[in-house]
């Protein structure tokens, strides 16, 4: 296991395991803790985590985040290493380059431990983009489009009662969308865990790759400069990057590789977009099937988001006040939060109306604040099972641009509305979908080059 990842729910649970195990040093060459499933909102048991638990992992050679920082995934992608194996206690631990098994708590304390984890390695279903994405349709219609196409295919079934899920305990490998960023990526690996999947890889070339472990460098001596523990794994990381970077290489599946099932999507019949309909993610359907439903509330933010969503909702809204639905924004991380202030999206965002929340989990979670009993909601978050945003909801899972819509219509929009919206969209899309080049960001690279390793 070369990166491990334990967060706050579980992580005293994953602590008072490694006690068991009598572990003093991560064998893992990197172990993360972070702190967002609990940080908005915390329990006096959670603040006591929170003084407690970043001791404990970085005197064992771990990196602890901070409260406030934002969510694991978000940070844990940005530490990995092309083509290598990791888990983390949270289903959502799917790592956009390389491949990540999830586990509970003790699996995670025995990976972190000793550095390996028993696996059976199973078979996988290949999910085959081709052509080009058409106007008005966003990586999340992608993510609703494969549980579409399975179903059409026969190989998904969203009835409970003898229920058939090609995916469940399988690989989903992803092919088609080689010039994916690697944020854009990760939505697709996050949302496996939508699929019942044991893992997810996606197939990309070298030059986002490239790309991301230069801006994560760059990350990762700003968090040296700035504190962060365990300076050791933290540089030996870097260095692996650097290893990597030197001579960049990528693995390949063999050209007659068998799978469970192969799925076909063509990206030209994708020509609007797919939600999962309340109160199921496997319940997809195009906009054209639920427009007109009344929305009550929406919510922007969890690990499917990245600062490029947060952009688009706020240029989506530009000029508006007094919107027909409460609205909750909470960006994955603290250096989305602080480049979208300083860019004036705060201010947009505020204006309209939105409760701005901490960086991290927020109503996705379902363990913090809640929307109203009884509520309908377009969301962003990675699951809708009945009363996980709040008692009694009914929560449909779009993109942000489609929940960004929905608020300012207090409705789900026709395809003619959301495209006619969208076209402000596709004349910015330059401007508005930048990932954080943390290397090309002058606050982080100045503090970033004075630390050496």
């Amino acid at each position: 296991m070369t990166s491990v990842g334990s967060q706050d729910t579980t992580g005293p649970m994953t602590r008072d395991e490694l006690k068991d195990l009598a572990c003093l040093g991560f064998s893992a060459d990197l172990v993360m803790q972070s702190f967002c499933h609990t940080a908005a909102y915390p329990k006096p048991v959670d603040v006591k985590t929170h003084h407690e638990l970043p001791d404990f992992i970085s005197d064992r050679g771990g990196i602890a985040l901070r409260p406030g920082d934002g969510i694991i995934h978000s940070w844990l992608n940005r530490m990995l290493l092309p083509d290598t194996v990791g888990t983390g206690g949270d289903s959502h631990t799917r790592f956009p380059i390389g491949i990540s098994f999830p586990a509970g708590s003790g699996l995670v304390a025995f990976a972190a431990a000793t550095g390996v984890m028993p696996l059976d390695m199973p078979e996988s279903v290949l999910v085959r983009f081709k052509g080009k994405m058409q106007p008005g349709v966003t990586l999340r219609d992608l993510v609703n489009a494969i549980p579409l196409y399975a179903i059409k295919n026969g190989l998904l079934t969203v009835a409970k009662q003898g229920k058939k899920n090609i995916f469940s305990g399988r690989i989903l490998e992803i092919e088609g969308l080689p010039d994916l960023k690697i944020e854009q990526a990760f939505e697709l690996s996050d949302a496996s865990a939508e699929r019942s999947a044991a893992g997810c890889t996606v197939r990309l070339n070298k030059e986002p790759i490239i790309e991301y472990l230069n801006s994560n460098i760059t990350l990762l001596k700003w968090m040296i400069a700035n504190g962060y523990e365990d300076e050791r794994s933290l540089g030996r990381r870097i260095k692996a990057m650097e290893a990597w970077l030197a001579n960049p290489q990528l693995l390949e599946p063999d050209a007659n590789a068998e799978y469970a099932a192969v799925i076909e999507i063509d990206l030209a019949d994708v020509h609007e977009p797919i939600v999962a309909c309340p109160n199921d993610p496997d319940d997809v359907k195009t906009l054209s099937d639920v427009a007109g439903a009344k929305i009550d509330e929406v919510f922007i933010g969890s690990c499917m988001t990245n600062i490029g969503h947060f952009r688009a909702a706020s240029k989506l809204l530009e000029g508006k006040r007094d919107i027909p639905v409460k609205l909750w924004v909470a960006p994955p991380t603290k250096m989305d939060q602080k480049q979208l202030t300083e860019e004036g999206h705060y201010g947009v965002l505020g204006v309209a109306g939105a409760r701005m929340e901490m960086p991290g989990c927020s109503l996705c979670m379902g363990n913090q604040a809640q929307v109203r009993e009884g509520a309908t909601v377009m969301s962003t978050s990675t699951r809708n099972f009945p009363n996980r945003l709040g008692k009694n909801t009914f929560v449909y899972l779009g993109s942000a641009e489609l929940a960004a819509i929905c608020s300012r219509l207090g409705k789900i929009p026709t395809r003619e509305e959301y495209m006619a919206d969208m076209g402000i969209i596709d004349k910015n899309s330059e401007s508005i979908y930048r990932y954080m080049n943390f290397d090309q960001i002058e606050d982080f690279k100045e503090i970033a080059d004075s630390v050496g390793i």
